[in-house]
């Protein structure tokens, strides 16, 4: 994907209270478009998409809550703000978790009950190459999760197999929302935010 050119270039949030945002925001800068680190809620205004990105899922929510963000995160959502979860951004934008933290509170907009650190801890962490809308995603999957159950008007995009050799649900999109449990941006891996930032307004 070229570099889209300063007039046209979308502005892309990334949620930066914690996790795995500078990976993101170089990527998102090295294909052309605008960022912004998100912490508070005028943060929001006038974005063209937003990045829930990996890190502590437990801490975003601590954090969301405290800054008073966590409303007007759902609300820009829900009102069809473009978003891309990755790892615990998966968690973070999950409708149920079968295992979480105690207290753990999500945003609710991703119609999808997951299951946290389903991967084993960092020791088990493993590159996979996995397909999505026919391109080839190189993926790190570290301390990852997986869907376990998916809800109306969610498209299952990606499955790997897990260390009992089952096969386990890894990306899925519901509308505006695309949702993975692995980490595109450690590697440089720019397929998965290429496609992405063609459907955020510019």
């Amino acid at each position: 994907m070229p570099a889209a050119s300063p007039d046209t270039a979308p502005v892309i949030g990334v949620l930066s209270l914690q996790g795995g945002v500078e990976e993101h925001l170089a990527i998102l800068e090295q294909l052309g478009a605008h960022t912004r680190r998100v912490r508070l809620p005028k943060d929001l205004d006038g974005l063209d998409g937003l990045i829930l990105p990996g890190g502590e899922s437990t801490v975003f929510d601590k954090l969301a809550r405290t800054f008073e963000l966590a409303e007007p995160l759902t609300a820009a959502i829900e009102g069809g703000l473009p978003t891309l979860a990755t790892c615990a951004g998966l968690i973070y934008a999950a409708r149920e978790l079968e295992n979480p933290a105690s207290g753990q509170q999500t945003l609710g907009v991703l119609n999808v009950t997951v299951r946290r650190n389903a991967f084993g801890s960092q020791r088990n962490s493993s590159e996979r190459t996995l397909t999505i809308d026919g391109e080839t995603v190189e993926s790190s999957f570290i301390r990852a999760p997986i869907v376990t159950a998916v809800g109306g008007g969610v498209e299952v995009l990606a499955s790997t197999q897990d260390a009992d050799g089952e096969d386990v649900i890894v990306a899925v999109r519901q509308g505006h929302i695309t949702a993975v449990s692995f980490h595109p941006e450690e590697n440089g891996e720019t397929t998965l935010h290429v496609a992405w930032l063609r459907g955020c307004r510019s």
